[in-house]
C-alpha cells in the first residue's frame, strides 16, 4: 500500500505517539505559544489521523501570557499505562517540566504535575518491574546530554537522583529522548545536531536502564547527506509497535518550498523500522532515507486521496479542534460564536500582531500546502479611527501578512500590508464603501497574492509579496523559529479596544494546483 509523507501536515512537530488495544493510535505534537496546548490526533491504520482535542485547555495548566513566539510547549511525550494516559512536557518560559493525565485522550486532563529535574525533552517509560522512568535533556549545545531519574507517577516525587547517562554522538543538542526496554534490552532514541539540515535520529541500547549505552554507529534517520531531497531536517522520533509486531518511526522533518524556504513549519512524517540481524532499528530500509510517497506492505490504508478543502462556516456553537489562538483566549474575551445567526465575531482589543507578547483577537490553522487560495467574507464597520480587521498569514510578530479593512482618518481602507524582519509596510491600499467584502490569499511556490471581492463583482488583485519572506530562513532561522505559518482571522483597536466587532461568515482553503498570474 502507498501512503504521503507527511501524515500531518503544517506546524505540528516533535510527534510522540502510543497504541492502545489493537488498533487506535493516538498522537501529541507541540504548540509553542499557541493556545490550547498540546494537540491530541487519532488513527486506527497510521496515516490517517484526525485530532481530538487538545491536552491543555486552561489556564490553570498552561499560562502563555507572557510567552515568546517559539517559546511555551516543547516537545510532549505521550504514554499509556493501566488505563491512563500520561502527557509529558515542558513550559519553557513557564513551569518547567510536568505531566498531565487522562482517562480519555479527549480529555478532560488533570491539573499539571511537576518533577524537578532536566531541562527540556522529558518523556516517560512505565517498565515492567513497576519502576518509571523520567528521562530528560539537560545542558545546551555539545554539552546537551541526558540524565535519568524514576519518581512516583502519583505525585511526581523524584524517588532517585539524576543520573547522566547519554552524551550523544559527538554533536551538538542531544535531545527529545525515547527510553524502551524491548525484549529485555533498553534502546535509547535521541535526536541529535540540531533542528536544522543536520538533524538526525540516533539510538543506543543497554541491557540495564542507566546503561551504559552502546552507540549505534551510524544515525539511524537524516537527510544531512541529502541537501537537494525534498524533505529535510528529520529527527525527534517515537517508536510504536502495531498489533501485528512490526515497529514504525514518527518524526519531524520539513518540505522547504523551492528547496529553500521552511513555511509549513516541522511536520509529522511516518515511516517503517527494519532491524538489522545484530538487533539494531533503522528507519526505512533505505539506508535512513524517507519519501513523501512510501511503499509499505504492513499497511492496509492510504491517504494519497486527502480532502482538498477546509471549511468552516462557524454555526457551531463550538470552534473545531484545528483552531489555535495566541497565548491565550478566555471563554469571554474576543470570540463569538452566537453573534448574526451563526457568523464568527471577533471583538478587537488594544494588542495587535506586531506585540512581542500580545494577545490579539486571532484565531488560525496551520498552513498545510501551497497552491490553496485562503479566503473568507467579512462584515466590518469600524466606527473609530485605527480599527482593523481581516485576514492574517503570521509567522510570528516579526513577519506576517494582512488584508485588512482600517477605517484612517474617518475613511474606510483595504489594506494589504506586510511586516517582514519587524518592519511593516502598506504594499497598496484603496478607499472602500462596502462594509462587507470576501478577502483571499491565493499562494503558489512564489507569492501570497492578495485580493478581495465585493458583492456580485469579480476578485480583484491588491497586491502581493514574496513567500520567503515568511519563511523560517528569513527570519532567524531553525534555531530560533521553531513554529510554521498560521492562517486566521484578526481584529484590533490598535492601541484601544474596539468598538466595532468584526463578523465573519466562514472560512475557507482550498487546493487549487494552479499559478495566479
Amino acid at each position: 500500500m502507498q501512503y504521503e509523507n507527511p501524515v500531518i501536515k503544517g506546524f505540528y512537530p516533535d510527534p510522540s505517539i502510543v497504541r492502545v488495544d489493537e488498533t487506535n493510535y493516538y498522537m501529541a505534537t507541540s504548540s509553542f505559544e499557541y493556545f490550547p496546548g498540546v494537540p491530541i490526533f487519532h488513527s486506527v491504520d497510521l496515516v490517517n489521523w484526525q485530532q481530538i482535542g487538545h491536552a491543555l485547555t486552561r489556564k490553570s495548566q498552561l499560562d502563555l501570557s507572557n510567552t515568546p513566539s517559539s517559546s511555551g510547549i516543547y516537545a510532549p511525550t505521550l504514554r499509556y499505562h493501566q488505563g491512563t494516559f500520561y502527557l509529558i512536557t515542558t513550559d519553557v518560559r513557564g513551569i518547567g517540566n510536568f505531566y498531565v493525565t487522562a482517562k480519555d485522550p479527549r480529555g478532560p486532563w488533570s491539573e499539571p504535575i511537576k518533577i524537578p529535574y532536566g531541562n527540556i525533552d522529558p518523556s516517560l517509560l512505565f517498565d515492567e518491574d513497576g519502576k518509571v522512568y523520567v528521562t530528560v535533556q539537560n545542558g545546551a549545545g555539545l554539552d546537551s546530554h541526558v540524565i535519568q531519574y524514576e519518581i512516583d507517577p502519583l505525585t511526581g516525587e523524584a524517588l532517585t537522583e539524576p543520573v547522566r547517562i547519554f552524551d550523544g554522538d559527538g554533536g551538538e543538542w542531544t535531545e527529545a529522548p525515547h527510553l524502551y526496554n524491548i525484549h529485555g534490552l533498553y534502546y535509547l532514541l535521541c535526536a541529535s545536531g540540531g533542528t536544522g539540515l543536520n538533524h538526525r535520529a540516533i539510538i543506543a541500547r543497554s541491557d540495564q536502564p542507566y546503561g551504559p549505552f552502546e552507540l549505534c554507529e551510524m544515525p539511524i534517520l537524516t537527510h544531512n547527506q541529502l541537501p537537494d531531497h525534498p524533505i529535510q531536517a528529520l529527527g525527534h522520533a517515537d517508536f510504536v509497535e502495531d498489533n501485528d509486531g512490526n515497529w514504525w518511526a514518527v518524526f519531524l522533518a520539513t518540505r522547504p518550498v523551492q528547496g529553500k524556504y521552511t513555511i509549513f513549519g516541522r511536520e509529522t512524517f511516518l515511516a517503517p523500522i527494519e532491524w538489522t540481524e545484530d538487533g539494531w532499528p533503522i528507519i526505512d530500509p533505505n539506508k535512513g532515507t524517507v519519501n513523501q510517497l512510501m511503499e509499505s506492505t504492513e499497511l492496509t490504508a492510504t491517504n494519497i486521496n486527502r480532502p482538498n478543502e477546509f471549511f468552516t462556516d462557524f454555526k457551531e456553537r463550538k470552534m473545531l479542534p484545528n483552531w489555535y489562538y495566541l497565548r491565550y483566549r478566555d471563554e469571554n474575551s474576543y470570540l463569538h460564536l452566537c453573534s448574526r445567526n451563526g457568523w464568527l465575531r471577533l471583538d478587537g482589543n488594544k494588542d495587535t500582531l506586531n506585540d512581542q507578547l500580545g494577545v490579539p483577537a486571532f484565531i488560525a490553522v496551520p498552513q498545510t500546502d501551497i497552491d490553496i487560495e485562503v479566503s473568507t467574507e467579512m462584515l466590518f464597520s469600524p466606527e473609530q479611527d485605527q480599527e482593523e480587521a481581516g485576514l492574517v498569514a503570521r509567522l510570528n510578530e516579526r513577519a506576517h501578512y494582512d488584508l485588512v479593512i482600517k477605517r484612517i482618518k474617518g475613511k474606510r481602507y483595504l489594506l494589504a500590508r506586510q511586516t517582514v524582519t519587524g518592519d511593516t509596510v502598506v504594499l497598496a491600499n484603496v478607499l472602500i464603501k462596502e462594509d462587507q467584502l470576501e478577502l483571499k490569499f491565493a499562494i503558489d511556490q512564489e507569492y501570497y497574492y492578495f485580493l478581495y471581492k465585493a458583492k456580485g463583482k469579480s476578485w480583484v488583485q491588491l497586491a502581493k509579496s514574496p513567500l520567503k519572506y515568511l519563511s523560517v530562513e528569513e527570519n532567524g532561522g531553525t534555531g530560533a523559529v521553531f513554529t510554521g505559518v498560521m492562517l486566521g482571522l484578526y481584529a484590533t483597536g490598535n492601541g484601544q479596544d474596539s468598538k466595532t466587532p468584526a463578523y465573519f461568515n466562514w472560512f475557507k482553503i482550498k487546493r487549487t494546483n494552479q499559478k495566479t498570474e
